[in-house]
């Protein structure tokens, strides 16, 4: 629903043959318009007045008349829509309100684009007929009328989308990032086109990954909007692997972490052999950080060596080599501070099998 308020042009009066000074004038409002809105005569060679209403609005045509008036009717272009009490239109939407001696008007239901052009009121007097005329524009909000579904592509890439819009006057369409980049505090900026119906990213990295909205607007009415989803495939980087210094006897906790899209999988190894494990996904929506932390919880002599972590997804595989290092019982606080992985009781007590690995997403 919209509304326009055209400035009122300035009164025409007609002078008729019988001597009376009478004002003619045409008048076309909407519901939400106040009364006034004067068109000019064209015995005055003036171009018709132009009145804006927005589609399924209701529009009001009303010429005012005198007693003087023998005659009158409307017309679209060269069609007559109502004459007198008689109607000529077989449009149920057009309606007769007021036939009396000082208005005629009629009533245009629910206006769409196809009722906009010239209407004109035609009236005779005793003396000659006159005519008096206003150009009806119907205005149509901004619609989404296409849009690309969720894109989903490999880093590296070129992306392309779409979003098409109608409306009257024609609306202007701007592609804007709703949801923040992974990994980083920078908005979307590389190859992205913010304005038009198209947005083109060229080589399109993970940080460009995400949700993108499309708004388009003509002035007429609310702004619409909607958005796509793009998702950008990569291989597995593995962050944060760091050794543990457990003594016998103690527990231990071997932690790997990898960024990738889709998750990554991942596999331990101790010299080069499978640690057999139980792998569990416990997922967080939107997020492509993955962690595998493996966990002895009595380390004995068999236990200290080399392991190896590897992270794969179908896009790729990375591998990190960890240590788990034996110190005796008179050094457990010796070696760097951060070399150390403690493991709180609470969460032992969570866990029932000697080798574990719990894979998620943070």
């Amino acid at each position: 629903m919209c509304s326009y308020y055209p400035a009122a042009p300035p009164q025409r009066w007609l002078h008729l043959s019988t001597g009376h000074t009478v004002p003619m004038h045409c008048l076309i409002h909407s519901l939400f318009l106040p009364s006034g809105l004067l068109v000019r005569s064209l015995e005055y060679n003036q171009p018709a007045d132009n009145y804006t209403v927005c589609q399924g609005d209701d529009a009001i045509l009303s010429c005012s008349i005198d007693k003087e008036v023998t005659r009158v009717a409307w017309l679209n272009r060269s069609n007559i829509l109502y004459a007198g009490n008689d109607k000529w239109s077989i449009d149920p939407r057009v309606q007769l309100l007021t036939n009396s001696q000082a208005e005629f008007s009629i009533l245009i239901a629910s206006v769409d684009v196809w009722d906009e052009g010239l209407y004109t009121c035609s009236f005779q007097t005793q003396a000659k007929p006159h005519t008096a005329q206003v150009y009806l524009i119907v205005h149509v909000p901004a619609r989404i009328t296409n849009i690309s579904s969720a894109v989903t592509v490999n880093e590296g890439s070129d992306v392309s989308l779409l979003c098409m819009a109608t409306g009257k006057p024609e609306p202007t369409s701007v592609f804007v990032s709703v949801s923040p980049p992974l990994h980083t505090s920078s908005p979307h900026t590389d190859g992205f086109t913010s304005e038009g119906e198209y947005l083109e990213i060229t080589e399109i990295n993970r940080q460009q990954a995400g949700e993108y909205e499309c708004v388009t607007a003509n002035g007429v009415s609310l702004a619409d909007s909607k958005r796509v989803v793009i998702t950008v495939n990569y291989p597995p980087t593995i962050k944060d692997v760091k050794d543990a210094y457990p003594p016998v006897g103690k527990p231990a906790l071997l932690r790997c972490e990898a960024m990738a899209v889709p998750p990554a999988e991942f596999e331990w190894f101790k010299d080069d052999k499978q640690v057999s494990s139980r792998n569990e996904l416990i997922p967080f929506p939107g997020r492509s950080r993955t962690r595998s932390m493996l966990l002895i919880d009595n380390v004995t002599a068999r236990h200290y060596g080399n392991y190896s972590c590897l992270a794969s997804n179908k896009l790729g595989v990375s591998n990190a080599s960890l240590r788990l290092i034996r110190m005796s019982p008179s050094c457990t606080t010796a070696g760097p501070a951060h070399r150390h992985s403690p493991v709180s009781p609470l969460f032992l007590g969570l866990l029932s099998s000697a080798f574990v690995t719990l894979l998620f997403k943070i």
